[in-house]
């Protein structure tokens, strides 16, 4: 049990709120509402801030309902896009759901009994039941146009000159009803979000106050950003996702891990339950040893647990130590198929017949004619640098040139050749 609002403002996680917010909480336990669309079949960690602020909510002895928007989904929401999102079909959407339900069953609890268990639901439940003729006289008559022009989200995307559709502007208005219906059916008075919904969230206030004479309450968190000011949650290759399938956990891990002190100072509040004491203790010994990264190892550490568990969490570690520290063949050994390709992904390939892999000699002859070349140009080449001590095969040093080939295959089909401090290759005998 914590206070909420002083548990987010340290956390740096408070952006605005209504008036009176805090006295409501005060009063004995509330419930609240966050919304996920389900624009894609996982989320990603830009959705984690959302997730989070649910967790302190349930923490602090409060109820909380995650929303997953599949009637919202269909439309997309306008706010602070430049353009009009593309339409899902039914189907996909409710794939789509299926698995945010179950990703978000990681944060949060829904045991059966609990006096403040979490809720799922979903949009479509209550929205699939209106006709157009029926919402628009029974709630659009209580949102004036003005009222809803006036909101930041649609005057940007006038001002920028790329217009609005119709469906994109109706979408504050059912994002509204939403609040309204869970006022209504589940007492839930408050709503979150990110800071670029705070024009919807209070749409649905202002829903509920002309529809019902109610009070309710908005609260919304800061938009992440990066030090540099780029985006948060990118890279190369794209966004970070919480599907294993999507963002292997070894990248995951390394995501936090390459983070810049500056940046780790703050996402150890936010995306972690880390009490204070404890990150301001953390933060002390980092600032002691900088080259240490011991945020970044915590962030990396506690993010990873919660997303992926423990097995995952070490395979991420060992992998990590392969390329970046020490490490033995047996923690090679032990990566999986997945996490050992990630590790090396982008390293030079030779492939190698089986047959033609227990037919061969010796190393000599493996790292440079079997090879084709990509590791080794020539016998004489290969022959130097393994009696110089240079190379090693399987986290193995190779000693002799002419000895005999008895390394067991990783993940039964390749071997890990390294040259030198940093060149690795990789040959799949198949």
């Amino acid at each position: 049990m914590n206070n909420f609002i002083e548990e987010l403002r340290w956390r740096g996680m408070l952006q605005d709120m209504t008036p009176e917010i805090e006295e409501h909480l005060n009063q004995g336990t509330a419930s609240a509402y966050l919304g996920f669309d389900p624009t894609a079949d996982s989320l990603h960690i830009g959705h984690l801030v959302g997730v989070m602020t649910l967790l302190h909510f349930q923490r602090a002895g409060h109820k909380p309902f995650a929303l997953v928007g599949g009637a919202t989904g269909m439309i997309g929401d306008p706010s602070f896009k430049s353009a009009e999102r593309n339409l899902l079909d039914k189907p996909t959407l409710d794939h789509n759901v299926s698995c945010l339900q179950k990703q978000l069953a990681k944060f949060l609890d829904f045991t059966e009994g609990a006096a403040n268990k979490a809720e799922l639901v979903n949009n479509h439940d209550w929205m699939s039941q209106f006709s157009f003729l029926e919402f628009i006289r029974d709630v659009g008559k209580h949102i004036t146009v003005n009222y809803m022009m006036a909101k930041d989200s649609v005057k940007r995307r006038l001002e920028d000159g790329n217009g609005l559709s119709f469906t994109e502007f109706s979408y504050q208005l059912i994002q509204g009803y939403d609040f309204f219906h869970l006022w209504k059916n589940e007492g839930v008075s408050i709503q979150l979000g990110g800071s670029d919904q705070w024009g919807n969230i209070v749409t649905g206030t202002e829903m509920i106050r002309k529809m019902a004479g109610g009070s309710a309450y908005a609260l919304t968190v800061p938009l992440i950003t990066k030090a540099d000011g780029s985006k948060f949650g990118k890279t190369e290759g794209g966004s970070v996702w919480l599907d294993p399938e999507k963002t292997s956990p070894y990248a995951f891990y390394q995501f936090w891990l390459n983070v810049s002190d500056e940046d780790a100072a703050k996402y150890i509040r936010i995306f972690t339950t880390l009490g204070r004491e404890t990150i301001e203790s953390i933060e002390k010994e980092h600032a002691e040893a900088p080259h240490m990264r011991l945020l970044q190892k915590e962030i990396a550490k506690q993010v990873t647990l919660m997303v992926h568990g423990e097995k995952e969490y070490e395979m991420a570690v060992k992998a990590s130590s392969i390329l970046f520290g020490k490490s033995s063949t047996e923690d090679l050994a032990a990566l999986d198929e997945r996490t050992f390709l990630q590790v090396f992904d982008g390293v030079p390939q030779a492939k190698l017949s089986k047959s033609d892999f227990e037919a061969t000699p010796n190393v000599v002859d493996l790292l440079s004619e079997k090879a084709s070349g990509i590791i080794f140009t020539s016998k004489g080449e290969a022959r130097k640098m393994i009696q110089g001590g240079g190379v090693s095969i399987n986290k193995e040093k190779l000693a002799d040139p002419n000895g005999e080939i008895k390394f067991d295959l990783l993940q039964g089909k390749y071997l890990l050749v390294q040259k030198g401090k940093k060149n690795y290759y990789i040959m799949e005998i198949q």
